[in-house]
């Protein structure tokens, strides 16, 4: 992972540690439980973002490199985990 990204993915993971123990507090509290849930989707939003910039260092780093190998097997191993990763499915 590139230290950019690294740097930016635990700003990120910080924010969304932030985030939870609100909502715990929230549940606690008994908040009214559509202001818990609007924030529950906010923390999927911030993870599925997390997600993105994760997934976009790996494409330009270890994807870019298998890719212009010429190591076959690992070509293909590249593209199964992106497939399995993104489609939902267990490798």
């Amino acid at each position: 992972m590139k230290e950019e990204t690294k740097a930016a993915a635990l700003k990120r993971l910080a924010r969304l540690e932030g985030q939870v123990r609100g909502v715990s507090r929230m549940v606690d509290e008994d908040r009214y439980c559509i202001d818990v849930v609007r924030q529950v989707q906010a923390i999927k939003a911030a993870l599925n973002g997390l997600e993105g910039v994760i997934l976009d260092d790996h494409l330009g780093t270890c994807v870019e490199s298998a890719l212009a190998g010429t190591d076959l097997d690992a070509r293909r191993e590249k593209v199964e985990e992106l497939v399995a990763v993104l489609g939902g499915r267990k490798r």
